[in-house]
């Protein structure tokens, strides 16, 4: 019986360490129905909870941050990074190279899972750490090139030897942390999902770099409208998708000259409706909620005689946030702001002398081409009158859980590589033409570390020259006065509607005619108007030389912003804050009166007119705790889906180009009585008056019991979350009491919002006042981890510690790292 017992046991013993020490494969319902599962991986318990290993390791206090001192044989000399009271280093260097080696040290030691994702989301390697459900991101993000792309960044840096000297010291700062690490260090996520820490290089940088061109420069809507032009006509599309709006304010002040001689685009065939209408299912688009705002006002107009800078990147919101904030001195330059992690410099920030900052130009460099294949094998294609061959690459993918490897073949043409497929011949093939798949200027890596040294605008315009993609509006201050703003990268030269629709792959005609040469793109200083600034909107108005097109330009922010700093004098930094973090919308104002001209408020019940009465009432203000911004939308929404059913009947069959809501305002204001707003559904004639009053009855109807809740308002209706970035909840910021709204200035929503908020006051010591939200650690087990968010909830700032020292105190210095 004793032997029974010991056997029984050890079973047991040895069972639990089998449990404890090998992940467990288990199966969770699918939200979208539960009678189907996915397999999730659940890591080994027994490592996770090691008290010598596991999570307890991450726990991390103020305490524990204390100085220490490295010895790195290869530094050319040392170097001192001080800690400041938020976490931020202030890496003190006698060279750039040492300086970007501790950059890249430090980001590691503060985000190394972060940099570790995002390379691996971009090159298709997610599935490797987690799994199935990983398995889509990675199979796409292949066939859209992102690997190839970051290839071609790799041989363009290694090109110019000051760029390439710069990363490997970058990388090689990253190396020596991940160097030092026990598995008892890991970052938490690692041991979450079980993988461990691999060395950085030149390529992950690459892919980090790649997963930002996607992010800012990729956005398109070809398939959309070509389906639009074929089902409605040119007539009616060109009726309801007009490219200008005539009320725009572009970054460009209207009317100013262009004293240049525009390249010619290649002679083009007309668009042909006959190409058909495309199924395919397009990837996940995030249109409508990437922004950003930059300004900069002249002396003229600000109370201290000097300009002021201000910019909000508007971003994906995560914890950790995409943002680094650091300084780096050394005996050339000194300066200040934050970074991407897995990216050497800074790319929004100030030195003593200037500030620059960035939004995104948007305009359209994806464009899309059908390709006629001359054989069922799909081994090559019509080009020029000819066959030309395809180029045939085999991907293979690593899933953890399957014992297998699995493959997938994409085929490259001239265009890029085939993203859309299908076995059906009425479907057609698409190559995808991106500007993320050219070679980049080999110094563009150096576009930032120029601009931090800049002292004037002729510097900053000669640091442009480096750049080339995605195309940003650097804008720019400098404490002697000036200032200005750059529509900067590599634009395209285009006939005109080139790139708004699918185009016939076999013509090379159909390629951009070169880029826009740098001294001809849109650019302005000092303009009579005493400021320069951007949101998004159109670079230009229409006397502009060039064709451009975009499906992501703002057609609200930046007028109301341009119109504010008009009306504004005697500006200080805290008025620029308070612009930064303002949520009044012209959309709504503009979008309110159309609705108001036209409803019937005959028709209403009391408890409609009560609401009615509300509405009137409205400041057009997106602030947290009202509840009017709820039902405008609502209103909104549902006055849209009525006006353009003949648009909405085929959302869920086809891609489909929606209108946008200037468009839709437009037509509600001065033509109530066009057909469109007729539902085609009813044997009567409806006008906009009907569609308004429907639409305000089926509003009001929808919100009924959550108006009658004491607690409900904007911010509990958005509900505004911060998700970390492997979408853990636990280390997520869920439902925040913040207002906003995606065309405001503070343009926050579910997801997106100010990335950075930062403000500097130029003269004769700049002064800067800056907020993310989140915090400088990526370990949540850390008090450093959202150190800001509180404050940006509440729409304030940190004086940003622009050390000039070493020793300079006027802030507590927390702890130090010396690197010999």
């Amino acid at each position: 019986m004793k032997i029974v017992k010991f056997l029984l046991s050890l079973s047991a013993l040895i069972g639990a360490i089998y449990f404890l020490n090998n992940p467990i494969l288990l199966k969770e319902p699918l939200s979208d129905d539960p009678t189907k599962f996915k397999e999730v991986t659940v890591p080994p318990l027994g490592s996770f909870f090691s008290p010598f290993s596991g999570f307890w390791q991450n726990a991390e206090s103020a305490g524990d941050l204390v100085s220490v001192k490295i010895e790195v044989p290869d530094m050319k000399g040392k170097v001192k990074i001080v800690f400041d009271e938020r976490l931020v280093p202030h890496i003190f260097a006698e060279n750039m190279q040492d300086a970007v080696f501790a950059q890249g040290y430090v980001v590691a030691k503060m985000r190394l899972f972060q940099m570790d994702l995002i390379s691996r989301a971009a090159g298709g390697r997610l599935a490797e750490i987690i799994g199935e459900p990983g398995l889509e991101n990675d199979l796409l993000k292949r066939r859209q090139g992102m690997a190839h792309g970051a290839e071609l960044a790799v041989a363009s840096w290694k090109q110019d030897p000051e760029a390439l000297a710069l990363m490997d010291a970058y990388n090689a700062g990253v190396n020596k942390y991940i160097s030092e690490l026990q598995p008892k260090d890991f970052p938490i996520e690692y041991k979450l999902m079980g993988f461990k820490p691999e060395p950085w290089n030149l390529f992950k940088s690459a892919l980090v770099k790649k997963y930002m061109d996607q992010t800012l420069c990729f956005g398109e809507d070809d398939l959309e409208a070509s389906n639009a032009l074929k089902i409605l006509g040119n007539d009616l599309f060109q009726k309801l998708y007009p490219e200008v709006d005539p009320k725009e304010s572009p970054v460009i002040p209207a009317g100013t000259p262009w004293n240049f001689t525009p390249a010619k685009p290649n002679v083009k065939p007309a668009i042909q409706e006959a190409i058909g209408l495309i199924h395919h299912k397009v990837y996940e688009k995030e249109r409508g909620v990437l922004g950003s705002n930059n300004w900069a006002v002249s002396g003229s107009k600000t109370l201290s005689g000097k300009p002021i800078l201000a910019n909000d990147p508007h971003l994906k919101l995560t914890l950790p946030s995409i943002w680094f904030e650091i300084q780096i001195i050394t005996p050339d330059v000194n300066f200040y702001g934050v970074s991407v992690p897995g990216i050497p410099g800074v790319l929004i920030g100030f030195n003593e002398d200037i500030a620059w900052g960035e939004t995104n130009v948007g305009q359209d460099v994806n464009d899309w081409y059908q390709i006629t294949w001359t054989d069922k094998a799909k081994t090559s294609y019509q080009y020029d009158g000819g066959v030309k061959a395809a180029k045939i690459v085999m991907d293979s993918f690593r899933v953890k859980g399957r014992d297998t490897l699995v493959y997938d073949t994409v085929r490259w043409t001239e265009w890029g590589p085939v993203v859309y497929e299908s076995n059906n011949e009425a479907w057609h093939d698409l190559a995808m033409h991106w500007m993320g798949h050219q070679p980049p200027n080999p110094k563009e890596l150096l576009t930032f570390f120029g601009l931090g040294k800049s002292k004037n605008y002729d510097d900053y315009r000669q640091a442009l020259v480096n750049y080339d993609y995605p195309a940003q509006n650097f804008v720019f201050a400098s404490k002697n006065g000036d200032i200005g703003i750059t529509a900067n990268g590599l634009l395209p030269v285009k006939n005109k509607e080139q790139g708004r629709f699918l185009q016939d792959g076999s013509n090379s005609n159909n390629n951009w005619s070169g880029y826009i040469p740098k001294d001809q793109v849109p650019a302005t200083k000092n303009p009579k108007r005493g400021f320069v600034a951007s949101a998004n909107q159109k670079s230009t108005d229409e006397t502009y030389p060039y064709y451009y097109n975009s499906p992501y330009f703002d057609y609200y922010r930046g007028r109301y912003l341009n119109k504010r700093l008009a009306e504004m004098d005697s500006i200080t930094a805290e008025d620029m804050m308070k612009l930064q973090n303002e949520n009044y919308s012209i959309h709504a104002a503009e979008g309110m009166a159309a609705l108001l001209k036209q409803l019937d408020s005959t028709q209403l019940d009391n408890i409609q007119k009560a609401v009615l009465a509300k509405m009137r009432n409205w400041d057009f203000r997106f602030d947290k705790d009202k509840v009017e911004p709820v039902v405008f939308l609502t209103w909104w929404e549902k006055f849209y889906e009525m006006s353009f059913d003949e648009v909405f009947i085929w959302k869920d069959s086809l891609p489909m180009l929606m209108p946008e809501k200037w468009r839709v305002i437009d037509l509600a204001t001065n033509s109530p009585n066009d057909l469109i707003f007729d539902d085609k559904k009813t044997p009567e004639r409806e006008t906009a008056k009907n569609m308004a009053t429907a639409s305000f009855k089926a509003a009001t109807k929808a919100l009924a019991d959550d108006l009658l809740k004491p607690d409900f308002n904007w911010s509990s209706y958005k509900k505004t979350s911060i998700m970390h970035l492997a979408r853990i909840p636990a280390f997520s910021k869920m439902d925040l009491p913040v207002g906003g709204y995606g065309q405001a200035l503070n343009a926050i929503s579910g997801t997106n919002g100010p990335s950075w908020r930062m403000v500097v006051e130029l003269g004769e010591e700049v002064k800067a006042w800056g907020v993310f939200p989140g915090g400088q650690s990526g370990n949540p087990g850390s008090p450093f981890y959202t150190t800001g968010l509180d404050k940006w909830m509440a729409g304030e700032y940190n004086e940003l510690f622009f050390m000039k020292n070493a020793a300079d105190n006027r802030q507590k210095q927390f702890f130090t790292i010396e690197i010999n």
